[in-house]
């Protein structure tokens, strides 16, 4: 049959799904695959600006019915097309390869992989001549049940995952070329087939150069993606679009958002997949000390770009070479700001050149600059959410050796707040944790690492969960942040506190979904109030460590400052971080300091009605409160402004009660946990004789108790009852009879918003 005779078929070119990354599959449609006579993975020739084949695969279930052919950056470079680009795809003519000489791509690195590894990672691929390929692997069980249903690489890798290979090679990924392939053509690498890897980069043609990152190499930002490729690749690839609308095409794009979120990635991807001619500028680069020489970098700059039209601008740090003229004091940046003004959207006009500013401080721009002719679209990257940080881990450990108990779903549900660079570090942590492992069995002086060693080399969810108590989100570094330990079995009886707890913070930060199905907000706030001693603060940490939250505690003394409106500005900083890095809890420990009622505070009553007006507009003014949920304790709720308690903002106000009989025999349970007690110890006897005592009183005892038996001999081996007794004796109860009587007056008088004090007994 001659190629003429062959049916072909027409298809747009989509992105491929992270998963498929690196492993040499396409995927189309069933009635495509169908009308060109192909099964699961026979082999395909995808036709675009060059020849290249691919394995053909089953088609994700949402892409049912579209005319698309879903291909990673690799293939699409192979191909020579790119994203929204049709292709030509028939059945493949294929040989079984005799030899295929591969050669690393990135310069200055030396690779020496024997055959035998390189046959299993590359079993069953197709090549040609001049393509990229990677060493990504399939890996072992769970991929093969997330890539498909059924029985979609069962048959095909039996042979290849019935040897245990997998990763493990010492090769995370790393992309080849193919230098040459006997017989030529489309060729298939088998068991019968000899691959040899040179040890270092051979020349490319321009022509040939592989991208180094694409749109697969970003993860979480795929609304970000979809806007700047309409704002960018159409006025670039289609210009005359513009022109038969009548309209100028766009000519700038300002990337914003949190460091890390993947700015200067995206811009370099753009570049890479419009095939753009790119130039990037970096702020310090151009800056001069001589008159005019700043200005003339500029314009040297834009000059080159019309040259080299299609071109791309990339201003990195942007804020940086254009601040605001009024507050900078020197002349240097006002000219360079005027100078980019006049470049962007002056009198002569600049064709096929569009310029993409990026910068994670949007505010402190030159206000002209952000007007449209000249950055016309501004596009926000924000903090990834499960699915994105799902999709970075997936990008950031393709080529890393995991271990079968690795789920890396699991790893994405609690990494709130993680930006694309937090979690590119977590797994280069995880991977030095590994690293760490085999090090004893290293001799540093061999040129060479045994193979053996290599191929036990694995990343295990231990490695991870150790990397997680280093790496924290990179946005609440400078602010107090601390996951606590603390769990509900630290936290003894209180079950009516707990369970409401798990209803207002709990459900509201692991199931917000649940609430919007039934239409209700979920609660902004909790006021935990009550004696002292009786758990409050403990009770705000049990609740963020099982909500699995950034738990971010802000104390008076960190927000408080003698300066003018600094106060308020630490408290908007707060909210601020705790809104990024959502779901998070915001703790005030003792509010009432911080907050209390409007005109009868003493001291400097203008700091606390400013800070409590701007606790005020943050828990409910305009900017929403999403997944952050704000703790308050408080043994003075009757002193703490009625504007903060009310339904919005505290939706919920729980009493946290002396502890009954229950209670305090779990929490002696809680205190003796950990200690050698005697067999004469009756815990019943304790709990009778603590009437009215405070969880933090019990904590006392347990403690003065140990110290007793330690005076007594030094080297005592437990402690008995009479240490407890005497303990007892020496530790009174913090309150009084009358403590729950006044708690229980005020728990009436909340809700109803009286500005007056209530009466305060003799013991306040």
């Amino acid at each position: 049959m001659t190629d003429k005779d062959k049916t072909t078929v027409k298809l747009k070119v989509a992105e491929a799904d992270q998963r498929d990354v690196g492993k040499g599959i396409v995927r189309i449609d069933e009635s495509f695959r169908e009308k060109l006579g192909l099964k699961p993975f026979d082999v395909v020739e995808i036709r675009g600006g060059k020849s290249t084949s691919a394995l053909i695969g089953r088609p994700y279930p949402s892409d049912s019915g579209l005319d698309i052919i879903r291909m990673d950056g690799l293939i699409r470079t192979n191909a020579k097309t790119s994203i929204g680009e049709y292709v030509e795809i028939r059945k493949a003519d294929w040989k079984e390869a005799k030899n295929v000489t591969l050669a690393p791509v990135a310069k200055g690195i030396q690779i020496y992989a024997p055959s035998e590894t390189l046959k299993a990672i590359f079993m069953n691929r197709t090549v040609s001549k001049g393509d990229f390929i990677s060493t990504t692997s399939l890996r072992k069980s769970r991929e093969r049940e997330t890539l498909g249903k059924g029985v979609m690489f069962e048959d095909f890798f039996q042979d290849f995952f019935g040897q245990g290979f997998g990763p493990s090679f010492g090769l995370g990924e790393i992309k080849l070329q193919v230098v040459s392939t006997s017989p030529s053509g489309i060729v298939k690498i088998t068991d019968l087939t000899q691959v040899e890897l040179l040890p270092e980069a051979t020349e490319v043609t321009p022509e040939q150069n592989i991208p180094s990152v694409m749109y697969e190499d970003l993860g979480g930002v795929k609304e970000a993606i979809g806007k700047v490729r309409e704002m960018i690749e159409l006025p670039l690839k289609h210009p005359e679009l513009f022109d038969r609308l009548g309209i100028d095409a766009p000519k700038g794009v300002l990337l914003h958002g949190p460091p890390g979120t993947g700015k200067t990635m995206l811009a370099k991807a753009v570049a890479n997949e419009s095939d753009a001619y790119f130039i990037s500028i970096n702020g310090p680069e151009i800056m001069s000390k001589y008159y005019g020489e700043s200005e003339r970098a500029i314009r040297e700059i834009f000059e080159d770009a019309e040259r080299n039209a299609p071109a791309i601008i990339f201003l990195d740090e942007i804020d940086s070479i254009a601040p605001k003229r009024a507050e900078v004091t020197g002349e240097v940046e006002r000219r360079v700001v005027a100078q980019l003004l006049s470049l962007m959207d002056g009198l002569k006009a600049r064709k096929n050149v569009i310029v993409i500013g990026s910068t994670n401080r949007p505010e402190a721009l030159d206000v002209a600059l952000r007007r449209p002719g000249r950055f016309d679209r501004e596009i926000e990257l924000r903090v990834p959410d499960t699915d994105g940080r799902l999709e970075i881990f997936q990008i950031h450990t393709r080529g890393m050796p995991l271990a079968d108990d690795v789920n890396l779903m699991d790893f994405a549900q609690i990494t709130y707040g993680f930006v694309g660079a937090d979690i590119a570090a977590l797994c280069r942590e995880a991977a030095m944790s590994s690293l760490r492992r085999i090090l004893p069995k290293i001799n540093l002086n061999e040129p060479e690492i045994p193979a053996e060693i290599l191929d036990s080399l694995q990343v295990t969810r231990e490695d991870f969960e150790n990397a997680l108590k280093d790496v924290q989100p990179s946005a609440i570094r400078e602010i107090l942040i601390e996951v606590p330990t603390v769990s509900w079995d630290d936290v003894g009886g209180l079950e009516e506190v707990k369970r409401l707890l798990k209803e207002v913070v709990e459900w509201p930060l692991k199931n917000p979904e649940s609430y919007r199905d039934i239409g209700v907000e979920a609660p902004k706030g909790v006021l935990l109030y009550g004696p002292p001693g009786t758990g409050k603060t403990l009770l705000a940490k049990a609740i963020a460590h099982e909500s699995d939250a950034n738990f971010i505690t802000a104390k008076g003394s960190d927000l408080l400052s003698k300066w003018y409106g600094e106060s308020e500005k630490r408290i908007a900083e707060v909210f601020t971080r705790a809104r990024q890095v959502a779901p998070s809890i915001i703790f005030l420990d003792e509010l009432d300091s911080l907050a209390p009622i409007r005109g009868i505070s003493t001291g400097e009553p203008q700091v606390t009605a400013r800070i409590l007006n701007q606790l005020l507009s943050e828990m409910d003014g305009l900017e929403e409160l999403r997944a952050v949920v704000v703790i308050g304790a408080t043994n003075r709720p009757d002193v703490i402004d009625p504007a903060l308690i009310r339904p919005g903002r505290f939706d919920e106000l729980i009493l946290v009660p002396i502890p009954d009989e229950g209670a305090r025999r779990e929490i002696f349970k809680v205190h003796t946990g950990k200690m050698s007690l005697a067999e004469d110890v009756d815990i019943e006897k304790l709990v009778s004789m603590t009437d009215q005592y405070t969880g933090a009183d019990i904590a006392a005892v347990c403690k003065k108790a140990g110290r007793l038996a330690l005076r007594e001999d030094l080297h005592a081996k437990n402690i008995k009852q009479r240490h407890f007794l005497k303990a007892i004796a020496e530790t009174g109860p913090s309150v009084t009879p009358d403590t729950m009587k006044y708690y229980e007056a005020i728990k009436g008088e909340l809700r109803k918003k009286k500005s007056k004090e209530i009466e305060n007994p003799s013991y306040i």
